[in-house]
């Protein structure tokens, strides 16, 4: 009987161990809630801009297989190359102006003045 007694004993220990889990699971499941910056994905806009160059750059290299592949005609392929570019200039462009806008630039030694003015 004292077997029973310690083989029960074990069973509740195990039993409670993992009712404490269960309810520290649902606690945590519908009381805890995230923030929403933990939701939203941390992308900048020169993340954004350099992710749109590069789907510019596989649209262009895909173009330029899918017309040596006879897929498109000439005129096809230069109008779909010329969007293209012109897209990935303004993207370009914009990268250069997000760049420029975070870059601080160190303030240059002014050149002294002479006494003539100049």
């Amino acid at each position: 009987m004292a077997a029973a007694f310690l083989i029960s004993s074990a069973d509740s220990a195990v039993l409670g161990a993992c009712l404490a889990l269960a309810i520290a699971t649902l606690l945590f499941i519908f009381y805890i809630q995230p923030d929403a910056s933990d939701l939203a994905p941390h992308r900048s806009k020169l993340d954004h801009l350099m992710e749109r160059r590069d789907t510019i750059y596989d649209n262009l290299r895909d173009l330029r297989f899918e017309f040596r592949s006879g897929k498109y005609s000439e005129g096809d392929f230069n109008s779909m190359k010329t969007a293209l570019e012109n897209e990935a200039a303004l993207v370009l462009a914009e990268i250069d102006q997000v760049t420029e806008s975070q870059v601080r630039r160190p303030r240059g030694v002014r050149p002294a003045k002479t006494e003539g003015g100049q």
